[in-house]
């Protein structure tokens, strides 16, 4: 009998003589390139450095396409983007040391989200590791100690021959669920050392399946087909998971309502008549979603934002499917089913019953009702009408990003995605800067459709380099700036609580005049020409700038009554 663990794929003659005779000139960076190639990578982000040049040198030899950012934090943005729209594991190449370092932040957004990265990055030469020489430009005692606590997986290499199984590790730990960003660092030496081994020509690094336990799905079935109020929660694991269709459709054999998290935005069409939409900052939805005796959690660990910021008390039953181990049952306690959202919704539509409950629409219908007319009592006209004619101005099929900013934290509750994989902001950890270079990789990935990217003047003064950026690369990226003169939520937060702001008001610069000087198109507009402007460079190819000097304000205290 032979299995399958047994086979062993035999070279041909012509992969023998290859092997035999790998073409001159190869140094390590070139196994790594390659490895890169074999796995189906096309492109790379990153950020050159001195100890990273033998990587970088090698891409002059290879067919992978490199777009380089101005700061690393930046480049982390672009790739955890790129990640999000393709699906595939995002490669970001860093230096030593500050250039590693730098892109610390992006990395925790990615691994917040879920977002598939695979950093790999410099380190000092090998007689610098283990407590030999010292002194190296660069240095860190314990370079790898410094991304444990961030990425979901460390992966060291030490010689020439490790770099093709260590990338390919860490490229399947990125894609196994729950997608996260991987490190990899090779010291200069191995890098730079001209290499006999023979050129990569492939890789075998299909991701893990996470599959739910079935005794689990089974209970959980029961529950929801005897539920007589059943709701369900959708975070981010189910756009991660491609699953959106599967929870439509076991929503509708459950009859069951669907609120989506700030991470799920999209995962369930706005204007369903199950639709709770995203306003789950909101006092009322929170009290539907505690009246509800089975309620369906899945792929959201019921975090600060996803919970009410934590006023979340549910009185029913839980379910929480979750493939962050970590996660499951970490707020509340619950059914807990360690599973890919995909697989998970599978299973459950192959054992429930369904349901039938004609009040299900009409109860939604009155929530939304409240929630409207709660925003409509504090005369808060005018960000309405901004977020409105952001999404009128923006095409269906266009992905947008959104920093932390007081129009994105509207957008979380009151923005139609419009589909699956479209709206992505920084609310997984919550860091300033993330939307124009998230939009740049967002770009890159996908170059027929235009992409949005929404800050506020504090958030664009984080990315005002990779204007440069997407001029070099030509980047089809609009790029709306909320100008109110500082860090304006931050503002109402301290004004709030101190009865005066702090370190809050920013010098700015003529944002307009600015992006004008990289080669970028700018247009100052106004609340009332937002729609009209945002639309006519949208509809423009390459990079632009619209400015909208605003002071919006958030509304009230969704969890007080």
């Amino acid at each position: 009998m032979t299995h399958d663990h047994d086979l062993v794929l035999r070279p041909t003659p012509a992969q023998t003589e290859a092997a035999l005779n790998p073409p001159p000139g190869r140094n390590g960076g070139d196994l790594v390139v390659e490895t890169l190639a074999g796995l189906g990578a096309t492109t790379v982000f990153g950020l050159p450095g001195q100890h990273a040049l033998g990587m970088f040198d090698a891409l002059r030899r290879s067919d992978l396409r490199y777009v380089g950012l101005r700061v690393e934090n930046n480049a982390g943005f672009a790739a955890d983007a790129y990640g999000r729209i393709t699906g595939e594991a995002a490669p970001l190449l860093l230096s030593t040391g500050p250039g590693a370092l730098t892109s610390l932040a992006a990395l925790q957004e990615a691994a917040a989200a879920s977002a598939p990265v695979l950093a790999i990055s410099s380190q000092v030469p090998t007689a610098g590791l283990g407590g030999g020489r010292h002194g190296y430009l660069h240095e860190l005692p314990d370079q790898a100690a410094s991304f444990r606590g961030v990425v979901k997986s460390v992966h060291t290499v030490r010689t020439q021959s490790q770099i093709p199984s260590a990338i390919e590790a860490a490229w399947k730990s990125a894609l196994s669920a729950p997608h996260g960003p991987v490190w990899v660092e090779i010291p200069q030496d191995v890098l730079l050392a001209e290499t006999a081994i023979p050129v990569v020509t492939g890789g075998d690094a299909f991701p893990d399946e996470l599959p739910p336990r079935p005794e689990l799905t089974a209970v959980a079935a029961d529950l929801l087909s005897t539920a007589a109020r059943p709701a369900i929660i959708a975070g981010g694991g189910v756009v991660r998971a491609d699953a959106s269709k599967k929870l439509r459709q076991l929503a509708e054999t459950l009859q069951a309502p669907v609120v989506t998290t700030p991470g799920g935005k999209g995962a369930f069409p706005w204007t369903h008549p199950l639709s709770l939409q995203s306003w789950i900052e909101d006092r009322h939805t929170t009290g539907f979603l505690e009246d509800a005796d089975v309620l369906l959690v899945i792929g959201s660990g019921l975090g600060e934002l996803s919970s009410n910021y934590h006023t979340f008390k549910p009185r029913g039953r839980v379910i929480q499917i979750e493939a962050d181990l970590g996660k499951l049952e970490s707020n509340h306690p619950a059914l807990g089913i360690h599973a890919d959202a995909r697989l998970a919704l599978q299973a459950l539509l192959e054992t429930v019953s369904e349901r039938e409950d004609p009040t299900a629409p009409e109860r939604v219908r009155a929530l939304l009702a409240k929630v409207a007319e709660r925003i409509a009592a504090q005369e808060l006209t005018l960000e309405q009408e901004v977020l409105a004619s952001v999404r009128k101005a923006l095409p269906a099929d266009s992905p947008s990003f959104w920093d932390m900013t007081i129009l994105a934290y509207w957008a979380w509750s009151a923005f139609d995605a419009k589909g699956p994989n479209h709206m992505h902001s920084a609310q997984g950890a919550g860091g300033l800067g993330y939307a124009f270079p998230a939009a740049l990789g967002a770009a890159v990935a996908d170059p027929t459709r235009p992409v949005l990217a929404v800050s506020g003047d504090g958030g664009a003064l984080y990315s005002i380099a990779e204007l440069a950026t997407a001029r070099q690369f030509g980047l089809d990226v609009t790029w709306l700036i909320v100008d109110d003169g500082g860090y304006g939520i931050l503002r109402d937060y301290m004004t709030d609580a101190f009865g005066e702001a702090t370190a809050t008001e920013l010098t700015r610069p003529d944002y307009v005049a600015l992006a004008e000087s990289f080669g970028v198109p700018g247009v100052r507009t106004t609340p009332g020409t937002l729609e009209q402007d945002l639309a006519r460079q949208l509809a423009s190819p390459g990079p632009s700038v619209v400015l909208l000097p605003a002071a919006l304000r958030m509304f009230a205290p969704t969890h007080l009554d």
